[in-house]
């Protein structure tokens, strides 16, 4: 069945008119709303840009592998040798960050500038994803805006981590495969073939995590066309088996070490139910009807790539409960909602719903056929309130400044989250990081002191955040959630990192979190002392000297 609906651009009988004025203020309202999203994000992402401290627990080791990389040399190394240093993500979104380093040196802006332009390609995709498929503008404009008002989203977008470049890539891999086996152009199928799994290559060397894409456009391909996807699947395995040993034999083995059997971490049940809660209870407006819409390929037309896409990240999110994962395991699966739910919109708007004689809509279908005009009217209404009460789910601004302050007095919002900031997302379920809220210049002038500090002792410092020693001019020394990941694999001895701390070898150590082994930190808590503590962006960074002996000495 081919339904024609009423479209709000065409021309409507006068008992309808009122009703398309109504679905245009509405869809104007959702646009608008998640407009103001938008602008809360770029204020953020400027903020960000301009803090040149961690803003996100492990920013600075992510730098520190982009300078490693920019000098010709590998960030996966054999943690037991001075300086105790391993990355454990693939070496792809450093690698774009590279030029930067040459003309810039270390700073945090670059690769927060990379990490903000990702979800800005990626929005942009699903829009023209949306669009393609359904044609209808603002629909595609709302899918593309509601990605980036997702609280997920908005939290770890404009950091210096590669997870939302992972996105970008798997997102693009999708939308280039989506309509490739279609094209009746040999030359041009076979290109967007090679494009796509070109982007899925990139997504997995940027982080492992896009295993569950590439699993899922494989299939699609697979189930649209299996001879043609036999052939480029080898293709794209003997690529990325070339690539992975390549990086082991550049790495001498590290490479497999730090970045796969290191990455084995402990799971958590109950953070994994609390982020799918967390999940949930943002995305709910957008999920239902994405949800409806893969149903309704899987019983009425065909699944499309997005479909299957959506299955396997949300499956795959169930890795968000590890320990140091969190909410960002979520991007995946909200950018494939995003899109589903906007194919959904189109199709309730036009009334373009493709339903065969089958048992299905015998049983479910034909009862309700002489509803299809007024279902497709109710939708002029319905599809502008689910995006306006997603905008609501999503609450997210600051309460202070000449912009923001009126409009959280007009919602009657009040702070729930540091510097003067609401976020309906609340502390992030089961995961350790206060993030989202804006950076002050005395959270700024807080780094400064501490960077003094270490500029002040001529012994190496170790500290568990990055930004301190590449501003002071010294060694970065190790990467601690690395030295823990290893340690609870046993992978991690420590013995010479141990003996520098208990031979006082370190004029400073500086903690955070205290993300070290239990080793690292018994070592520390025996031979030095806590002498001051410095708060900074909502933490409370402990500076420890060496303790002191009974003959006066610092060393035991």
């Amino acid at each position: 069945m081919t339904q024609q609906a009423l479209q709000p651009h065409a021309e409507a009988a006068p008992a309808a008119r009122p009703l398309v004025t109504v679905h245009r203020a509405l869809m104007a309202a959702a646009l608008l709303i998640l407009f103001g999203y938008f602008l809360v994000y770029v204020a953020y992402a400027l903020n960000l840009m301009q803090f040149p401290f961690d803003y996100d627990q492990g920013e600075g080791f992510e730098l520190v592998d982009t300078l490693l990389l920019s000098r010709g040399e590998s960030p996966y190394r054999d943690t037991e040798v001075y300086p105790f240093y391993s990355s454990n993500y693939p070496p792809l979104f450093h690698v774009l960050a590279v030029p930067f380093a040459w003309l810039f040196g270390p700073a945090y802006w670059y690769g927060r500038l990379l990490g903000f332009l990702s979800t800005l390609v990626t929005a942009s995709a699903i829009a023209y994803a949306v669009y393609r498929e359904g044609g209808n503008r603002a629909v595609a404009i709302l899918s593309g805006l509601a990605f980036l008002a997702s609280n997920t989203v908005y939290h770890i977008g404009p950091l210096f981590r590669q997870h939302m470049t992972m996105v970008m890539f798997e997102t693009l891999a999708v939308v280039v495969l989506a309509g490739a086996n279609e094209l009746a152009d040999r030359g041009k199928r076979r290109r967007a073939i090679i494009v796509g799994l070109t982007f899925l290559l990139a997504a997995g060397f940027t982080k492992q995590l896009a295993y569950a894409t590439a699993i899922a456009a494989l299939a699609f391909l697979f189930i649209r066309q299996p001879r043609r996807a036999i052939l480029y699947g080898i293709g794209f395995a003997l690529v990325g088996g070339l690539i992975f040993l390549l990086l082991s034999l550049w790495t001498n083995g590290q490479w497999w070490l730090q970045t796969i059997t290191a990455n084995v971490n402990d799971f958590y049940p109950d953070q994994t139910t609390g982020l799918f809660r967390l999940w949930f209870s943002l995305h709910g407006f957008l999920l239902v009807p994405a949800v409806l819409y893969v149903l309704y390929e899987l019983y009425f037309s065909r699944l499309s790539i997005y479909s299957l896409w959506f299955a396997a990240a949300t499956a795959n999110s169930i890795l968000a409960g590890k320990w140091g994962a969190g909410d960002s395991y979520f991007a995946t699966s909200i950018a494939a909602l995003c899109i589903l739910s906007g194919l959904f919109a189109s199709r309730a708007l036009s009334g373009n719903w493709h339903i065969p004689r089958n048992y299905v809509s015998r049983l479910l279908v034909d009862p309700f056929r002489r509803l299809d005009a007024p279902l497709t009217r109710a939708a002029l209404v319905v599809v502008p309130l689910l995006y306006i009460g997603y905008g609501r789910a999503v609450l997210h601004l600051p309460t202070e400044g000449a912009l923001f302050k009126p409009v959280a007095s007009l919602l009657g919002v009040q702070p729930n989250a540091l510097n003067r900031f609401y976020d309906s997302a609340g502390r992030i379920a089961g995961g350790y990081a206060d993030i989202g809220h804006l950076t002050t210049q005395a959270d700024i002038e807080a780094g400064w002191r501490i960077v003094e500090r270490v500029r002040g002792t001529e012994l190496p410092v170790l500290s568990e955040e990055a930004a301190f020693n590449l501003l002071a001019g010294k060694d970065v020394i190790t990467n601690p959630t690395q030295l823990l990941n290893l340690a609870d694999n046993g992978l991690f001895r420590g013995d010479e990192l141990i003996r520098m701390i208990r031979d006082q070898e370190f004029g400073l150590i500086i903690l955070r979190a205290q993300f070290y082994p239990v080793d690292i930190l018994r070592a520390i808590a025996d031979s030095y002392e806590q002498t001051d503590e410095i708060a900074m962006n909502g933490f409370a960074y402990l500076l420890l000297e060496p303790k002191q002996t009974e003959e006066g000495n610092t060393r035991p």
